[in-house]
């Protein structure tokens, strides 16, 4: 069911959630990203009714839920900190959840063990919150808010505190319960999370979403200065990875354009990001063997805080940055060919 939110307001001290408005359709995996103290905590706890807001409605499947209990949201929040219950094993914090539902006997055991089969947690079911690890604990929280059958779940940090290798088996947990039909609206301050996970992105800045877009388009085309210097990186392209002879380098393609990348990803989609300062710009095509090479044409030149910001049409839009010093206005103009080459190793390959 689409969740809706409009001009949703909120008071707390000094800090203020402004006018707030979006939509999250039905299966859709949307992420609110913003630096720390933006209110997206907040927020989530005003979408779930643990705040109340000043003013501003949220309507869930075309019902107006803004003043609705929480228990009847049919919404489910998981905590940056898990808010698992100390004194009960991981089986009793599932049964909580169950029992409050009316789920007693047979149906709760049997919704316990899938629960427990789902989220990978079946031989941790006598233990206690404090006896896992931080990994364990949010695939617990996570099986705890299913228990409630929530049509939306919201995530609060969920990744933050977690090592990578563990943030990449909770992401892909998350992929399937999204691709299971599950609406997830997920906040994070880590721009990497964000476009490795979402449909769609919401960009907060001291209390108000100043952006809802694809993360191509939002990485690519920023409508403000804060959001540009939030996201930082221009070249973000979605693609394929292909794998040719063995011993040959996997190729990534976008659009019109293909590069030789360095990575362990077997093959399929992902997204490529490549930083405008690794990007070399030349007016004659280098010799270099070892090199990702592509020609194309300039369609913009600006200044940026870090120097001349170059953008190429070479099939897709390229954008190099190169120090004030070096550029000459002389030689390279609108409409100037050119060529731009980058290590394999320089572009940074992400799982979709």
């Amino acid at each position: 069911m689409m969740l809706e939110v409009r001009g949703l307001s909120k008071k707390l001290g000094d800090f203020q959630l402004d006018d707030i408005s979006f939509t999250v359709e039905t299966g859709e995996y949307f992420v609110l990203l913003g630096a720390s103290g933006t209110g997206k905590t907040v927020l989530l706890e005003t979408l779930t009714g643990i705040i109340r807001a000043d003013r501003g409605t949220i309507t869930h499947g075309g019902i107006d839920i803004t003043d609705e209990k929480i228990q009847k949201r049919k919404i489910a929040i998981v905590f940056q900190d898990q808010a698992l219950f100390p004194h009960m094993s991981v089986r009793q914090n599932l049964a909580y959840s169950l029992r409050a539902r009316g789920i007693k006997g047979a149906a709760e055991a049997e919704r316990i063990s899938q629960l427990a089969r789902s989220m990978e947690i079946e031989p941790l079911l006598d233990r206690r919150p404090g006896a896992l690890s931080g990994g364990e604990a949010q695939r617990v929280a996570l099986a705890r808010a299913l228990a409630s059958e929530p049509d939306c779940i919201l995530l609060d940090e969920p990744l933050s505190s977690l090592d990578s290798n563990t943030r990449k088996k909770i992401r892909a947990i998350l992929r399937r319960l999204n691709r299971n039909g599950i609406t997830i609206i997920h906040v994070t301050h880590d721009y990497e999370e964000a476009i490795s996970l979402a449909v769609r992105i919401g960009v907060m800045e001291r209390g108000s979403i100043v952006q809802v877009d694809t993360p191509e388009n939002i990485l690519r085309h920023p409508k403000s200065e804060f959001v540009a210097g939030f996201v930082g990186i221009k070249n973000f392209f979605r693609g394929k990875i292909r794998r040719g002879a063995s011993g040959a380098q996997p190729e990534f393609i976008t659009g019109g354009a293909n590069f030789t990348v360095s990575t362990d990803i077997a093959g399929g989609d992902a997204f490529a990001i490549i930083r405008s300062e690794d990007i070399v710009l030349t007016s004659d095509k280098p010799s270099h063997n070892d090199m990702n090479i592509l020609s194309g044409r300039v369609t913009d030149i600006s200044r940026v805080r870090s120097g001349i910001e170059i953008v190429v049409d070479s099939d897709v839009e390229i954008s190099a940055v190169i120090p004030a010093q070096r550029f000459d206005d002389g030689a390279i103009g609108i409409g100037s060919d050119l060529y731009l080459s980058f290590g394999a190793d320089q572009v940074r390959i992400m799982e979709v």
